[in-house]
């Protein structure tokens, strides 16, 4: 089928909350992908910064297919190798501390955090919790009650938690806002979904000091920001600001759907039994394909080559003198090409039409989040292609997203 007979079953068969995608992808290798019409395009999403070896490695079609031939699912009810063998390499990278709950995707992370967070004030008498304007944690009820966009949040409310937001990124609005009657704090290391927006230095370890004085619990979001994104195998290593509770998704699996919450010390214990459960949470074929991950992540030295071609990126965007770009912001492969007004819909539209994949996350900024094995040369061919993108984008009428 073409591109076009597949958008129009789409938008037949589908709920409208997605809208029609624009490409019907159809076959993936390395960090090129192809469309059902047969073009080419560099991919610059990666699936939303899942899909971190890229499309088609062989580590991971080996991993999955092996799996698959020896036991494709088992619940809950029975353990299996591959869930045990990810918990406790998970555990060996955050240096052999904390207990693992294994989730199908981040929102469930986030919800299984929550829990853990609302347990935990319970005992002790605290019942707020604090979260930033413009975070995202996810769509469902409980995520959603953490999720600082009002466009999103408000036509589902009300909701059971009192949830205070303030300004990211602004210390003195935290510490002003976690009292004794706080339970936990959500913070991401960087907003993902608001544009790739970095706080201050020092922002997240000094969110570590107030949680601590105050006693409350300090959740890292680490949904898009871990597993290599930064260039770190988790953000919150770059400032030695380790939370209570950690969540995972998107890159863990490599384009498998899996995600993790990790909760350290006398915070893994938390949970009693029958506290928490999911179906699929830990299947052995999503395992497999994250050891594989981590196992190609160490194997082939990603971490380093990350920083390196995400500097070649950043710099080459950097250089651009152009009226449609204020700047770039980001770490590693996980960055913003950040407009001078709401022409982000525009530069997609024209950056795809170039053959290159990034995404409008706002009005006014670009996400770039390619797979980890992004080379140098493929980071410089999207740069140099830039400004005539940008040239193009201008000349079109603006598209509001």
């Amino acid at each position: 089928m073409s591109v076009d007979d597949l958008r129009k079953r789409y938008e037949t068969a589908f709920m409208p909350n997605y809208g029609v995608p624009p490409l019907a992808l159809a076959r993936g290798e390395g960090c090129r992908v192809w469309d059902a019409d047969g073009r080419e395009y560099l991919d610059l999403i990666a699936g939303i910064a899942v899909s971190s070896l890229g499309h088609g490695h062989p580590a991971l079609v080996e991993a999955v297919s092996a799996q698959v031939a020896s036991i494709a699912h088992t619940s809950n009810l029975f353990v299996q190798e591959p869930e045990v063998l990810l918990a406790e390499r998970l555990r060996a990278l955050l240096d052999g501390d904390g207990r693992v709950f294994l989730t199908n995707s981040g929102t469930e992370a986030n919800e299984c955090a929550l829990k853990l967070a609302i347990k935990h004030g319970k005992a002790n008498g605290r019942s707020r919790f604090v979260a930033t304007e413009n975070g995202f944690h996810g769509r469902s009820m409980g995520a959603l009650s953490l999720t600082g966009k009002a466009s999103i949040r408000e036509p589902f409310g009300p909701y059971g938690l009192d949830v205070a937001f303030v300004p990211y990124g602004d210390a003195d609005a935290l510490r002003a806002a976690v009292d004794e009657d706080c339970a936990a704090v959500f913070l991401e290391p960087t907003q993902g979904e608001a544009g790739v927006v970095p706080p201050p230095d020092g922002y997240f370890a000094e969110a570590r000091r107030i949680c601590d004085a105050a006693g409350a619990l300090f959740v890292a979001d680490e949904i898009q920001s871990a597993i290599g994104r930064t260039g770190a195998w988790f953000a919150f290593q770059h400032e030695n600001a380790r939370p209570d509770i950690l969540t995972l998704a998107k890159g863990l699996g490599g384009g498998m759907p899996i995600g993790a919450c990790v909760a350290f010390g006398r915070h893994g214990d938390i949970f009693a039994k029958g506290d928490h459960g999911s179906t699929f949470g830990g299947n052995p074929v999503s395992a497999a394909a994250a050891l594989a991950v981590l196992d190609t992540i160490e194997k082939d030295g990603l971490l380093a080559h990350v920083t390196a071609v995400g500097e070649t990126l950043a710099g080459g965007l950097a250089a651009i003198g152009h009226p449609l770009l204020a700047g770039v912001r980001g770490r590693g492969l996980w960055r913003a090409a950040v407009l001078t007004g709401p022409h982000a819909a525009a530069v997609e539209a024209a950056a795809r039409d170039a053959g290159f994949l990034i995404n409008a996350v706002q009005p006014d900024a670009l996400r770039i989040a390619p797979p980890l094995v992004l080379t140098a040369a493929q980071a410089e061919s999207f740069t140099r292609a830039f400004p005539s993108i940008l040239d193009a984008a201008a000349a079109r009428p603006l598209i509001y997203v």
